[in-house]
Order: C-alpha cells, then sequence, then structure tokens
C-alpha cells in the first residue's frame, strides 16, 4: 500500500509539472480549437512527449504548440530539447508533415538530465470556411455534404423561415441580403470559399459581382452557361465604366464538375466535389485502374500467367 501512495504521489507531482511548465492547459487548448477553426489564419505544429526514459524535464503529454506566426504556448521541457522541437515544428509548417524527434538528452543535446525523450510533432490544419449566399433546396442539400467534407459552412439568406430548415442544425447560419456582405462578410481571408446560390438572377450577380473584389480562395456561382454569359457580361461591362479591371482566375461558373446529375442532392454533390478538388488539387478524373490492370494481364505470355496462378496455390496450401 505504501509503494502505491509512492507511486501516486509520484503521478501527481509530474501532473503538477505539466501543468505548470505548460502554464495554462486551457489557453493551449484554447489555442488549438483557434487554429483548427480558423481564427488564426494559419496552421500550426502542435508538439507532444509521447515517451521519456530516466531523467528528462517533461513528462509524457506535455505538449507545444508553434503559430504559423512564429508564437507558440506550452513547453515540452525548454533547453536544448525544446530548441529541437521547435525547429521540427518549424519544418512541419514548412512541408505540413507530421513527424518525430528522439533525442537521448545527455549524447544528442548535451544536457544534464540524464534520460532521453520523444516527441510527436503533427499538423494542424484550419478547417476551410464555407460561405453559401443562399438557403434554398441546393444549398439545403449541399450544406451537409460540405460538412461531412471538412468545411466550417456558414449560410446566409433573408429568408429566416429557411435558416431554420434541419438541413441546417449543424452549420452557421445569419440573416443577411447579398446587399448586406459588409455585414455577412466582414473578415474573409485568401482561404475562404464562396458560392452563390440565392433565390434569383438578380441576386446571384449582385453578389458575385459584391464578392469577386474580396479576398477568397474560391468563388462560385450556380446557373446555366446562358446565365453565367449575361451576367458576366454585364459585371465586365460595368467595370469597364468605371475603369476597373476584374480578376476572375478564381471565379467558377457554372459551379461543379459535369456529373450528369439535375437534381438538387446531385447538384450539391457536383459543387462539393469541385471544392474538395480545388482545395488538394485534383484532377477530378476517375481512378479505376480496371482497364489499365486489364491490359497488363492481356499482355503478359500465357506460361507466365500459368506459373503465377501455380504459386499462388502453392502459397495458400502453404497458409492452410
Amino acid at each position: 500500500m505504501a509503494a502505491y501512495d509512492e507511486a501516486m504521489s509520484r503521478n501527481e507531482a509530474d501532473r503538477g509539472l505539466a501543468l505548470e511548465g505548460s502554464g495554462s492547459v486551457l489557453a493551449l487548448a484554447e489555442e488549438v480549437v483557434a487554429v483548427v477553426s480558423g481564427r488564426r489564419g494559419g496552421a500550426a505544429a502542435l508538439a507532444t512527449v509521447i515517451g521519456r526514459a530516466g531523467s528528462a524535464p517533461q513528462i509524457v503529454g506535455a505538449k507545444l504548440l508553434l503559430r504559423h506566426d512564429g508564437g507558440f504556448v506550452g513547453t515540452v521541457g525548454g533547453g536544448a530539447i525544446e530548441q529541437q522541437v521547435l525547429e521540427a515544428c518549424r519544418s512541419c509548417l514548412r512541408d505540413g508533415r507530421s513527424r518525430r524527434v528522439q533525442a537521448n538528452l545527455v549524447q544528442d543535446l548535451g544536457m544534464c538530465c540524464g534520460g532521453s525523450m520523444e516527441v510527436f510533432v503533427e499538423y494542424l490544419q484550419p478547417q476551410v470556411r464555407l460561405f453559401v449566399f443562399g438557403a434554398g433546396h441546393v444549398s439545403q442539400a449541399l450544406a451537409p455534404i460540405a460538412s461531412a467534407a471538412g468545411f466550417a459552412v456558414h449560410v446566409f439568406d433573408d429568408r429566416e423561415a429557411l435558416l431554420d430548415h434541419p438541413a441546417f442544425a449543424g452549420v452557421t447560419t445569419d440573416n443577411h441580403d447579398v446587399d448586406e456582405l459588409d455585414a455577412a462578410v466582414a473578415d474573409l481571408t485568401e482561404r475562404d470559399y464562396l458560392l452563390v446560390i440565392t433565390r434569383d438572377h438578380q441576386r446571384d450577380e449582385a453578389a458575385l459581382a459584391g464578392l469577386m473584389s474580396r479576398p477568397h480562395a474560391y468563388l462560385g456561382m450556380i446557373g446555366s452557361k446562358r446565365k453565367v454569359h449575361r451576367v458576366l457580361r454585364r459585371i465586365r461591362h460595368r467595370a469597364q465604366e468605371r475603369g476597373q479591371t476584374l480578376d476572375l482566375s478564381r471565379v467558377y461558373a457554372p459551379i461543379g464538375l459535369d456529373l450528369g446529375g439535375r437534381t438538387p442532392g446531385e447538384i450539391a454533390v457536383s459543387a462539393v466535389a469541385e471544392l474538395i478538388k480545388h482545395r488538394h488539387g485534383g484532377t477530378g478524373e476517375g481512378m479505376t485502374i480496371v482497364p489499365e490492370v486489364m491490359a497488363k494481364l492481356e499482355a503478359r505470355p500465357a506460361e507466365e500467367v500459368r506459373r503465377s496462378s501455380v504459386d499462388g496455390d502453392r502459397e495458400s496450401g502453404r497458409a492452410t
């Protein structure tokens, strides 16, 4: 019983060390939420002590978070080990890849602690914000799909009854029309995605024109090809009258990939597929390799195919 009490005392002391060293567990947790939610405007690297042996300056579970702006919260022990971990965090922010840091505190770093530590550094990617203008049938189908794909969805419409639709239960909604963009999206960044899916062409045009000059990663508008021609022609004409040059490099209309669908649900899938393609730099092409595999199989000599089949049978016999 005495040994148990002694072990518990050591555990309590270790927990105290972790709390004291990290300054505030709550502050670190809030910082993680701020990064992942996108409020910090950039990525971060989170370092966690996952192993230790002998005498070491921190316990398993101690954390340090390095923001993209160079500021950090928490500690993994200070000294040379923390400097090595911070460098690993900087590398993580540069390439977006998680990594491990293992060090013998005496042999590798010249620290007097005498033990060793292992730290896992993970990349924290901010959740991408998606602002949807319009709360009609397509938006109702799109919001849950976009949320499931990892977007932080915000839906705007001046019709409060539509904003109460069950499809929007898990997203942020606000009562704004397209002439209230300053209030609706005052803090847009170059990472934000915008979709214009309002209830009529005039609103679509007003929203598209008002959003073009604001920061965004992607700006899309629903509509037929004929509608897109008309809307862009009018917007371009007004810009020319004012002596302005339009930047359409990040404007997509009509929205979506050509999947052949026509229903609100199918259009929603198509639109979110394009958002994912844009976010990850994909091609949007099908991934099947069946024709390639069959072509290679047909090109192999019959004897090679027979030997491969016999070898597979032998391996299966050994396994049983």
